[in-house]
């Protein structure tokens, strides 16, 4: 059976994003696959803003997390494997949900991103199952 963090994760997100707050990802740093800027690397653990204002290109996959976003004003690309989150909150109240630090330990790791910086497409997995998160499209209708 498949995990069912990366579906709590969205479900999390989603609910953060519906009420308006900000949600916060808390991410071990020290899982083989994890790319973030050294500098925000404290005690192990990192812990970014994952609100659409905060970032680009968000994309919250089953293998992996990944996203474009400014640390000391230079944009980077951020990739997480999803089995290295332990908790997604808000910021504003901290109500979210925190996840064991290993999920199973039987099941391999996802392989590590390209040398391109893109995640590992598994075979036979096309974008279009993937919910995409960018910048809302709303229109007003009279």
């Amino acid at each position: 059976m498949t995990s069912n963090r990366p579906y709590l994760l969205r479900a999390i997100y989603d609910w953060i994003s519906d009420n308006n707050l900000t949600p916060y990802v808390l991410v071990d740093a020290t899982v083989d696959g994890v790319r973030v800027p050294p500098q925000v690397v404290k005690n192990g653990q990192v812990v970014l803003n994952l609100a659409m204002r905060a970032v680009a290109n968000l994309d919250l996959g089953n293998e992996w997390i990944s996203f474009q976003a400014r640390f000391s004003g230079v944009s980077q690309a951020i990739h997480i494997p999803v089995q290295a989150v332990l908790a997604l909150y808000a910021q504003e109240n901290g109500q979210g949900m925190m996840f064991p630090a290993e999920e199973g330990g039987d099941a391999p790791p996802p392989p590590s991103p390209e040398p391109d910086g893109t995640p590992p497409v598994p075979p036979g997995d096309d974008d279009g199952d993937k919910p995409r998160r960018g910048t809302p499209h709303l229109r007003v209708v009279k």
